[in-house]
């Protein structure tokens, strides 16, 4: 039985962020291209379409990660101060 590598706890939240960041990823990639598409794909076509995966990064909310891993770290500075 220790012969398998031991599983990784991972929270709930964890896990539901984790797919949501990927999925905003995925969607930000697909709605760049469709732009650059749409225009015609003028110009150099590969710097337009970074330059529409820069503008449209803020889809992807790093900062509910931070918040998240605070929350965690508040939350156990509270429980060890408990004891």
């Amino acid at each position: 039985m220790n012969s398998k590598a031991p599983l990784t706890k991972v929270g709930k939240l964890d896990i539901e962020i984790n797919r949501l960041s990927k999925f905003l990823f995925i969607f930000m990639i697909l709605l760049s291209f469709g732009i650059v598409a749409l225009s015609g794909f003028v110009g150099n076509a590969l710097i337009t379409f970074f330059r529409f995966v820069l503008l449209l990064s803020a889809i992807i909310p790093i900062s509910l990660r931070v918040n998240l891993d605070l929350g965690k770290v508040y939350y156990c500075v509270g429980i060890y101060a408990d004891s």
